[in-house]
């Protein structure tokens, strides 16, 4: 469907791809109002990566808020906006990055419907505080009236043979035949590495985790913008289920990133994690448990 579709530099409603190189209040400007159905992103925690300039938090504050407020005018009125953000450090202590932005998004009239947390197994250890494991996703809508499409995103239920044993329903299934709600906790592995989706960008966006929110918070043709571009994902999640994809990034390295991949997944060879893949497979993690010389070892002990 998208095979010859080209990777445009400027916004335009025609466009279905577009990779803007430079400061995503440049591309927003650009943008009429009411315009984009998702706003997807994940800004720099101002923590010192190679992408950002570390700020004093206030001018920090201060220069998300400019972006948010542009993203909340290009929104339509059934819209979404989803702030996915870690910890700011401030001489080792954490400052969580949503709650000091929260006030931000909640002065502008957008309502907060989930504080999604996204848990992940790799990090950074710490030696003077638990290692963090999670961030969150904060997904706030225009109005009441927003499109949210829940059957796309279900997950396998627990117990699907489940069925009522009383009432008028008694025999019959007791849940959803095409699975559970996926909660507010996603279990999800980060990019890392080891993972197919890895490039050189230190944070990226694991493929799968933008689809859930595309297909849940979108319809198809559906703009979905993303600020802080990054290596692409959003764009790539966002075409492979047949929205239109746009998002601004200001480093030219990861602008080409950002086309080698859209061009591989609009030629179908781009590798991602499938979505809802199982985190741990019990059965291929017991193949290499039984080789290990110390199970070995513990097996011989105890026998």
């Amino acid at each position: 469907m998208f095979k010859d579709v080209r990777i445009s530099k400027h916004f335009q409603k025609s466009e279905r791809i577009v990779v803007f190189e430079g400061d995503c209040l440049k591309l927003l400007e650009t943008i009429p109002d009411e315009t984009v159905q998702l706003v997807i992103t994940s800004p720099p925690y101002n923590i010192g990566k190679e992408y950002e300039k570390r700020l004093r938090l206030e001018r920090y504050i201060e220069q998300q808020s400019k972006v948010i407020k542009e993203c909340y005018r290009v929104l339509k009125k059934t819209g979404s906006i989803c702030w996915q953000v870690g910890n700011f450090i401030d001489n080792g202590a954490i400052i969580p990055i949503d709650s000091v932005l929260y006030p931000v998004f909640s002065n502008l009239g957008l309502r907060m419907r989930n504080r999604i947390i996204w848990h992940f197994e790799h990090g950074l250890h710490c030696s003077k505080r638990f290692s963090g494991r999670y961030e969150t996703i904060n997904w706030f809508t225009k109005s009441d009236k927003y499109t949210f499409n829940l059957d796309p995103v279900r997950v396998p239920q627990k117990y699907p043979g489940k069925k009522q044993f009383k009432g008028p329903n008694a025999g019959k299934y007791s849940c959803n035949p095409l699975g559970k709600n996926p909660s507010d906790l996603w279990i999800i592995p980060n990019v890392k590495s080891n993972h197919v989706e890895k490039t050189e960008h230190p944070c990226q966006f694991p493929v799968e985790l933008i689809e859930r929110i595309v297909l849940s918070m979108t319809d198809e043709d559906d703009i979905v913008l993303d600020p802080f571009l990054g290596v692409g994902t959003s764009i790539i999640a966002s075409i492979r289920h047949n929205r239109r994809g746009v998002g601004a990034e200001i480093y030219e390295k990861y602008v080409e990133i950002s086309h080698d991949r859209i061009r591989s997944e609009l030629q179908g060879t781009l590798k991602t994690r499938p979505m809802n893949k199982p985190v741990f497979d019990p059965q291929n993690a017991g193949k290499y448990l039984t080789k290990a010389p110390w199970l070995q070892e513990t097996l011989s002990i105890v026998e």
